[in-house]
Formats: C-alpha cells, sequence, structure tokens
C-alpha cells in the first residue's frame, strides 16, 4: 500500500539517525568511565579502539528499543503537526490500520534482537571484557573453594576442599553414596582427583562401606564410575551476559544437578528471552500515544513515550528483582510486565484519535 511506504519511508531515516547517535552516546559513556583505567596502565589508543570496536554491538543493543521508541514518535507526531494524520483520518483509514507497518516492525526487530543479540553481541561482549581485564591487569578465576554440590539426583554428595579449574583437579574430595532410601552406602576420601576428560582418576583413595552390617575400609582401585562434569565444580558467579541463551540453559542444569539455588539464573534465562519483547512494546506504546495531543504535538509525543518506556522498564526491574529473591516463580518475574504492557497498548491503540 501506498501509505504503508510512505509511513517506513518517513520512518527509516529518522530511525537510523537516532540509533547513531544513542550508539555513540552509549560508546562513549563506556570509554569515558574507564578512561582513567586506561592511563593509569599505560594503555596504547589501539588497544582502546579494539575495545570500543567490541562494544559495538552491546552499545546498539542498548540503542535500538530506544530509538524504535524515538523515531515512531517523532515520525506520528510529525506527520499529525503537519496536518497529514488529519488528511488520512478524514479518508476513512482508521488510525490502527496506519499504524501496522510500524507494528509488524517492532515485531521483526523484537526477533532481530533476540538473535542478533545471541549470536553476535554476546561473543563480542566476551571478547570486550577479556580484552579489558587483560589491559587493565584485572585477574578473574572460576575456581572454588569448600564447595558442597549434590548429584544424581541427590544420591552423590561432593565436598571439595578447592577446585583448581585451569588444571581441572579437586583438592580434598569426599564422597558421600547414598540409596534411594537415603541411607549410607559408603564414603570415599582422596587428596586429589584429576579429570581425564570422561571420569575422575582418585589418588590414595579410601572407601568407607556397609558390607554384610559391618563398616569396612579398603583402598579404591581403578574406577570411572564418577562422572560429573568439571562444570558442576566451577564458581557458579558468571555473568549473564556473556552467556548465549543456550549456554544459560546449561548452567541451569548444571545448578540442579549440583543441588544449587537456581532461583536467579532461571530468572536470568526467561528473561533472555523475554527482554527482546521490548522493541515491540516501545513501538506499540509509541504508536497508541501518536494523535493524542492538540498542542505541542511532536514534544508531548516523545515526552509521554518516553514517560511509558521507562514505566515498563521500572516494572520490568521490580518484577525480576522479586522473582530472584524467589517472592514470584521466574517465569512470572520475566513475563509479567510484557503481557502487562502489551495489552495495555492494545487498549490505547484501540482508544486513540482516529
Amino acid at each position: 500500500m501506498i501509505l504503508d511506504r510512505y509511513l517506513l519511508k518517513q520512518f527509516i531515516p529518522i530511525f537510523f539517525a537516532i540509533l547513531f547517535m544513542f550508539m555513540l552516546i552509549v560508546s562513549l559513556i563506556d570509554l569515558f568511565a574507564n578512561l582513567w583505567r586506561y592511563i593509569t596502565n599505560e594503555v596504547p589508543v589501539k588497544d582502546i579502539l579494539t575495545v570500543s570496536l567490541y562494544y559495538l554491538p552491546k552499545c546498539f543493543s542498548y540503542a535500538f528499543p530506544v530509538s524504535l521508541l524515538f523515531a515512531a514518535a517523532y515520525t506520528l507526531g510529525d506527520l499529525y503537526g503537519r496536518n497529514e494524520l488529519t488528511s488520512i483520518f478524514t479518508s476513512g483509514i482508521p488510525f490502527w490500520r496506519f499504524s501496522i507497518p510500524l507494528l509488524v516492525l517492532g515485531v521483526v526487530a523484537s526477533f532481530f534482537s533476540f538473535f542478533f543479540d545471541d549470536s553476535i553481541v554476546i561473543p563480542t561482549l566476551k571478547m570486550k571484557n577479556d580484552l579489558s581485564r587483560v589491559l587493565l591487569r584485572q585477574v578473574r578465576t572460576e575456581s572454588n573453594s569448600d564447595i558442597v554440590i549434590k548429584a544424581r539426583s541427590g544420591e552423590l554428595i561432593y565436598s571439595v576442599d578447592y577446585y583448581d579449574r585451569n588444571a581441572g583437579i579437586l583438592n580434598g574430595i569426599s564422597i558421600i553414596e547414598k540409596n534411594e532410601d537415603g541411607k549410607l552406602v559408603s564414603l570415599i576420601r582422596s587428596n586429589r582427583a584429576s579429570w581425564t576428560g570422561e571420569y575422575w582418576n582418585f589418588s590414595n583413595a579410601v572407601i568407607y562401606e556397609w558390607v554384610d552390617d559391618l563398616f569396612r575400609i579398603r583402598n579404591l582401585g581403578f574406577s570411572d564410575e564418577y562422572r560429573e562434569p568439571p562444570d558442576t565444580f566451577r564458581r557458579h558467579m558468571v555473568d549473564p551476559e556473556e552467556l548465549s541463551a543456550r549456554d544459560a540453559g546449561g548452567l541451569v542444569k548444571d545448578l540442579i544437578a549440583a543441588g544449587l539455588p537456581v532461583t536467579k539464573a532461571l530468572s536470568e534465562y526467561y528473561h533472555r528471552f523475554s527482554f527482546p519483547t521490548a522493541c515491540f512494546i516501545v513501538m506499540i506504546l509509541s504508536v497508541s500515544m501518536g494523535g493524542r495531543f492538540r498542542k505541542n504535538i511532536l514534544l508531548m509525543s516523545l515526552l509521554v513515550s518516553l514517560c511509558s518506556a521507562v514505566l515498563f522498564y521500572v516494572m520490568e526491574m521490580i518484577s525480576m528483582m522479586m522473582s530472584r529473591l524467589g517472592y514470584i516463580p521466574p517465569l512470572m518475574g520475566a513475563w509479567f510486565p510484557v503481557f502487562v504492557f502489551i495489552l495495555l497498548g492494545i487498549l490505547l491503540l484501540r482508544t486513540a484519535k482516529t
């Protein structure tokens, strides 16, 4: 339809101009926030530019929904200010029909945002963070100490004094084995266990076990029964922004298998799928505000759309915080604000001036 093409033709240049502006702002904020660290560590300009280059996809991810919001509000406000929307209304075309191209674009943008974040933003952000740590001489270890985990539905309990992730070695390890009734079957103690790639190889291991109602002690010979992957013992304080959706799902499974708290990780996993819908939400909020004001149309459309989007992000932040703390289910924490604001946007769109 001619009007559809005309609306997109008005929208796209504004969107790219605003996107470039917001990407530049976000990139400069990160640069100046770390500039004193770069100067203190005498980081070359070339390396600083490389870090900034790796950060550009994340800047795009941050700026994308906001740019959609401002571009949609600006486009509709500008059309109304030039009385073009009035001409469209008098021709008998409903406002919701005229806005369909922007709404469809919001849906496409949501899917694009998810796959772009998962395939491009996550790897480049990890590269950026890794390079920043090297340049700023920051050390992060995923080794762990004083570990207690459950495996095989609770039938095995591992107690480890220290896990060396780089060497793949467990130091000071004890393994308690229970039967289905929860009764003690055996206890294994070893100074260390090394990961062979398939199973844990124990050194000087001793096993205490019940045999014919007697508690016996013997040396544990070769055994390849204990195959819990090394990542089960790693520090689970992983930055969620550096995990793809698939890896985040794997982290949830690791935590469940290890018998560790999973509420926070599960909330972040669901949030990975719900957050991209922000593109559609800000679009429907911007569109529903078009044509609602008689004076200062452009300014008021931008202001009200921005306030509505801020309200959405605040509500999402509160719901995610409550889900991480366990007050509400993780699925509700991630998706409740999305459904509320989509319904609100549809209601506002149906009652928009036409």
